[in-house]
């Protein structure tokens, strides 16, 4: 055995006889101590590692320290801090915490649009949902600025989420810049431009895939391989509205189970609810037509409301569903890449998914006081399309009360106490009109808080109580963008 992996000089010898007399010398100091105190073992160590050092090169037993940094474990160590940590009792650690990563910004400069607001309560750790939002340069290269914004729920991983973050609008910029110059200016302009966009889609897809299997070819380090190889193992879906300011239009994209919906004033104040996507799901039946008319003759694809047991029918990335099994097989052999689908699910003629968008175009009324809601499913699993409009058209008519009303609404009596404590099963209870609340100043956290329990504090806190990976039993990462049009023209509902 060899001492601190010192090898020996020879057979029987480990330190050179200047080492050991060295060691000898020290050890027979008068100043050595007989009683063996906690310093003078400390001591003792040091010496002998400065002989040992000496010998051996070990430079870091000399120059460290002679007080280790060990740590006293009848100290607590410092950790993150946990749901459990929290004192979800008080209501401001609740509002602290949906209101975490929520964000609003006033819009001066884009005409039409007045501000939005955006949050995220993770649910996931890490969270798998991104978002985008802000201005661009219009596409059409005319000075003007348009505006986007977009909701990514990640699968299976973050990674694919990611790289739409960073590429998906420069792709579908890039390909309505090229409109003019392409085939599609034959069609009519609405149709060219949902052509265009979904164009970005499929080409940004396509990329993920083809950068994945030519690094798995390529002569790059392996961690560089597998940072180019994950974004096509895992998945996303993805929701992107483009607002073009100088023709009032609104264009939303859709791959996968986010949903757009849009809240619009009618003149006698109550609000229209438009859907601006419809979920790409194992359940909707116009995606099932697809998929059987893609795949004739395969009569097991959509099973329990899933397709070969993903939920949705439309992602980026999925390389399970898209690959053919031979790519998948050798995937799994070299990089450790997910398992084929296979036997569990009859995988005859991949790709079943498609990162292609269904796109919507309408034109916003300037008559009208209007606003857009996005969310990932986290928040559609919890609520309607109609009782999220109207939770807006509620929020919009108190922030429009009187300073009088204001007080009102801050000061209204508590509701009653609902005692949910070992009842789990109410834990999986959807929203229902009689919590709402009406508390936040952001719009998006407004939604949370309702889609989470809205009036009732102890199903929130005991929602949030749960962290990942528990928590994914009860509710999914929820990220929520909420843009007001034209609200001056708003009227009191």
């Amino acid at each position: 055995m060899l001492l601190l992996g010192i090898p020996r000089t020879r057979p029987g010898r480990l330190l050179p006889r200047k080492s050991m007399s060295i060691l000898r010398a020290r050890a027979t100091n008068k100043s050595y101590s007989t009683t063996r105190s906690s310093s003078s073992k400390n001591s003792i160590k040091y010496i002998a590692a400065t002989g040992i050092a000496s010998s051996s090169g070990l430079w870091w037993l000399i120059t460290s320290s002679a007080h280790d940094d060990v740590p006293n474990l009848e100290k607590r160590p410092l950790s993150k801090q946990s749901s459990a940590d929290l004192d979800l009792s008080k209501k401001e650690q609740v509002t602290n915490i949906i209101s975490r990563e929520a964000y609003s910004y006033l819009v001066r400069n884009i005409p039409g649009v007045d501000r939005y607001d955006g949050a995220q309560v993770p649910s996931n750790s890490p969270c798998e949902d991104v978002f985008i939002h802000g201005s661009f340069p219009s596409p059409c290269n005319d000075g003007n600025q348009w505006m986007a914004w977009a909701v990514l729920d990640g699968h299976a991983g973050r990674q694919t989420a990611d790289v739409l973050q960073e590429k998906l609008l420069p792709f579908v910029r890039r390909s309505l810049e090229h409109v003019e110059s392409s085939p599609l200016q034959n069609l009519g302009p609405e149709e060219t431009v949902q052509r265009a966009i979904s164009q970005g889609f499929l080409d940004l897809d396509e990329t993920i895939f083809n950068t994945a299997l030519d690094a798995a070819k390529s002569n790059e380090p392996l961690y560089e391989k597998v940072d180019k190889l994950l974004p096509a193992f895992s998945g996303s879906c993805a929701l992107l509205s483009l607002y073009d300011p100088i023709t009032s239009t609104l264009h939303v994209a859709c791959t996968g189970d986010s949903r757009a919906v849009l809240g619009q004033q009618r003149p006698d104040g109550t609000w229209e609810v438009m859907p601006l996507s419809i979920d790409q799901t194992g359940r909707n039946e116009e995606e099932i037509a697809r998929l059987y008319r893609e795949h004739p003759g395969e009569e097991d694809i959509v099973k329990d409301g899933r397709v070969l047991g993903l939920m949705v029918s439309r992602a980026f990335g999925d390389s399970r569903w898209k690959w053919p099994l031979e790519i998948q097989e050798e995937m799994k052999r070299n990089f450790y890449g997910p398992a084929p689908l296979t036997p569990k699910y009859d995988v005859r003629t991949p790709p079943y998914l498609t990162a292609e968008p269904v796109v919507t175009t309408l034109k916003i009324d300037p008559s009208r006081a209007s606003f857009l809601i996005m969310a990932t499913d986290g928040m559609w699993d919890m609520m309607s399309n109609h009782q999220a409009v109207h939770l807006i058209g509620d929020w919009l008519d108190t922030q429009q009360a009187a300073a009088e009303e204001q007080e009102k609404k801050h000061n209204q009596p508590e509701p009653a106490h609902e005692p949910i404590i070992g009842d789990f099963g109410r834990l999986n209870e959807v929203f229902v009109d009689a919590r709402k609340t009406i508390q936040d100043d952001n719009a998006a956290v407004h939604l949370v808080r309702n889609s989470l329990g809205g009036n009732c504090h102890e199903l929130i806190a005991g929602r949030l109580a749960y962290s990942a990976p528990h928590s994914r039993y009860l509710r999914d990462d929820i990220t929520v963008q909420v843009v007001f049009f034209n609200t001056r023209n708003l009227k009191r509902g």
